[in-house]
């Protein structure tokens, strides 16, 4: 096994580049940190090198023979990790592809930028059992270290694409599935609209909300009533309250 001490070695140079969404989009690698979610993309077979902190050891259960594995110092750790308290252990992982060639059910996300809740929101998707998220412009990056740890692994097992969420829209104009927006103005209660097993459903910005271009093409645009004085949901709280209702199962 190869060992770097120094912060100032050019390897670690480039890995801490992969910190940067520029370097993920240039190189099509991405730094995932800590135990669990170190394991679910090595189950997903996209590692390409593993680096381990000196004091720390690689679980027994795993299996990582064909993989390339980095001893570092502590502070090589710290040079790239994104959290208080590392955990000693990060994945160089490539991008992830999927096939997503036949689908039902779709979340459609519209520039939602903190990462914390472009992470919880992929996480219910997950849970909910939706069979895509695509992720439009304007959005958080997926491979930000933040949305990673806050989908805990779910990025690595439900389909998360970037894509033009306009086309999309058309695709599923095009199998007549119904498309439902979520807006305050001129929206229905969501509970008025019965559960089916295909639909999309838009989700948008923090601030304000999915944009008007795309509410404009949906079948249906919905709201979660407001009993307190509160000025309006989360907007990963709404996204489970909708998808729960909306998913026959």
């Amino acid at each position: 096994m190869k060992r770097i001490e120094s912060t100032k070695n050019p390897q670690v140079k480039q890995w801490k580049k992969l910190l940067t969404k520029k370097e993920r989009e240039k190189t099509g690698l991405f730094l995932v940190e800590g135990f669990h979610l170190v394991e679910e993309a090595l189950k997903s077979n996209i590692v390409e090198q593993l680096i381990l902190a000196e004091t720390k050891t690689i679980p027994t259960s795993w299996n990582v023979d064909n993989i390339p594995i980095v001893i570092v110092t502590e502070a090589v750790i710290g040079e790239l990790s994104d959290t208080e308290t590392p955990q000693g252990i990060i994945a160089v992982c490539k991008h992830l592809h999927w096939s997503v060639d036949s689908v039902q059910t779709a979340l459609f996300i519209d520039a939602v930028q903190d990462p914390g809740n472009l992470g919880t929101i992929i996480r219910t998707a997950d849970a909910a059992g939706i069979d895509v998220v695509v992720v439009g412009e304007g959005s958080a990056d997926i491979y930000n270290a933040k949305v990673m740890r806050a989908t805990q692994g779910s990025l690595f097992h439900l389909p998360v694409v970037k894509g033009n969420i306009g086309q999309w829209i058309a695709r599923f104009q095009n199998k007549h599935i119904p498309i439902y927006g979520t807006s305050l103005q001129h929206g229905v209660d969501y509970r008025s609209v019965a559960p089916s097993s295909s639909f999309a459903l838009i989700v948008g910005n923090e601030g304000s909300g999915v944009s008007d271009k795309w509410l404009q093409q949906t079948t249906t645009n919905l709201y979660v009533p407001i009993y307190g004085k509160a000025e309006s949901l989360n907007v990963a709280v709404a996204t489970g309250i909708l998808l729960y209702h909306l998913q026959k199962k």
